[in-house]
């Protein structure tokens, strides 16, 4: 008998920017914790958005911000930005 094991990939799209979201949330006083029942989503979930190991939905991305007291524009991930290299 062959056991398969999958090894976990990041997704390929993020609808947010993870660092952000940790910015954010620090910059607010609160910690994963607060913020996650704030959401009504779990820790571990918030753990792996601000991780980038998983996307945030749009309705979740929403709620992140409306605690977070931020436009949702501030969190979302930025479509074909790229920073430009510094010479």
């Amino acid at each position: 008998m062959t056991v398969t094991i999958s090894k976990r990939k990041r997704p390929r799209t993020l609808h947010h920017e993870p660092r952000t979201v940790t910015w954010a949330r620090t910059k607010s006083g609160l910690t994963k914790r607060a913020l996650a029942q704030a959401v009504g989503i779990s820790e571990q979930l918030l753990n792996e958005i601000e991780s980038g190991w998983r996307s945030a939905t749009p309705a979740n991305l929403m709620k992140i911000a409306d605690v977070l007291n931020c436009p949702v524009v501030f969190l979302e991930r930025k479509q074909g930005w790229h920073p430009r290299p510094r010479c």
